[in-house]
């Protein structure tokens, strides 16, 4: 193994190598890349911070490495070994520079992604892919610094890849399922939707496996992507987050209906204007329905800014105008049934 005896001066060097190295990779770790952070937050460009925290914790590694290698180089070891430690060094750096590269690249995929709306949203689904594809990359590198062909390694992997397809179907079938739902971008983080099966809730996260949807309860509703892709979704931030908010409203057949109007519409602006999520530049209005059993029915047509503010906007609304109905003396029937007893004899 070694060429000659190893001597007392010998250790010495080698443990200053390792050591010397370690401490100024902590050196620049606390000081320089700490400053570095500093001045990135005060920059207008985002990626020098993708970059530096790409390089967290890596730059004391690849010092080691270094100080490891002036021991390999200074200790008396035999070619072999000496071969031998090359190439785990060679393994250790290329596979630190493969966290380096997938860092990178997930960290501007998702600054690329919030600049710009033709970008693929940046879900979880995406950023492992993309790691996943440079660690591939990042393994194969390896195998070819080894000597080790990979031509037959990659035959290999697509003579099995359709038996592990097979096997894996259910868990393909939500991979590709949540590849479609991203590319197609009909749901995005953020959306608030509702399933044909009555679940609805904020989209949180759309995963190699299934989505997740978190309910107005607080509660989580994890759907498998498959499941998603298939059933009927209505989205309530597209195309756009404003939506209608319908309200009914019934009054006596005895009412004015021009003087109701009038006064539904002047009930509505107020709140429009007045309540927190309503769009107040909207101009509220009303749609006469139906002639019921026991009053004439209307619509009143609101807007708000996004799905979850309607239950405000109506909240208040209703309260208005039943307040202002007395005001004015606007009569809401209550339902009205006839029953007819028959006599025994």
């Amino acid at each position: 193994m070694f060429t000659e005896q190893l001597t007392l001066q010998h250790l010495i060097i080698s443990l200053s190598f390792i050591i010397g190295g370690f401490f100024v990779g902590v050196l620049i770790e606390k000081i320089i890349i700490t400053r570095l952070k500093k001045l990135a937050v005060r920059t207008k460009w985002q990626g020098d911070e993708i970059i530096i925290s790409a390089l967290h914790g890596i730059i004391i590694l690849w010092l080691c490495i270094g100080g490891i290698y002036g021991v390999v180089f200074n200790l008396p070891f035999n070619v072999t070994l000496t071969n031998v430690f090359q190439k785990i060094l060679l393994i250790i750096i290329i596979f630190s520079a493969t966290i380096v590269l997938a860092r990178l690249a997930a960290g501007f995929f998702q600054l690329h992604s919030k600049k710009t709306d033709r970008a693929l949203p940046s879900f979880s689904l995406i950023n492992n892919l993309i790691r996943g594809v440079i660690f591939i990359l990042g393994i194969l590198i390896i195998l070819q610094s080894l000597g080790i062909s990979i031509t037959p390694l990659i035959t290999a992997l697509g003579v099995g890849g359709l038996a592990v397809a097979l096997a894996l179907q259910p868990t393909l079938s939500n991979l590709f399922a949540g590849l479609q739902i991203i590319i197609s971008r009909q749901v995005e983080v953020g959306d608030y939707v509702e399933l044909d099966s009555g679940e609805k809730g904020y989209v949180t996260d759309i995963s190699w496996r299934n989505t997740t949807i978190k309910a107005i309860h607080n509660n989580l509703i994890v759907v498998p992507n498959s499941k998603l892709a298939d059933t009927i979704v209505t989205n309530y931030n597209r195309p756009q987050t404003e939506m209608a908010v319908l309200v009914q409203v019934g009054v006596s057949y005895d009412s004015d209906l021009e003087r109701v109007e009038k006064v539904t519409i002047e009930v509505a602006k107020n709140v429009m204007k007045e309540v927190q999520g309503a769009q107040s530049e909207f101009e509220p209005f009303i749609r006469y329905r139906a002639f019921d059993d026991f009053s004439i029915n209307f619509t009143v047509i609101l807007r708000v800014k996004e799905f979850f503010s309607k239950y405000l906007v109506r909240h208040e609304f209703i309260k208005a105008l039943h307040k202002r109905y007395k005001e004015e003396g606007i009569e809401i029937p209550f339902p009205i049934r006839t029953i007819h007893l028959k006599e025994q004899k």
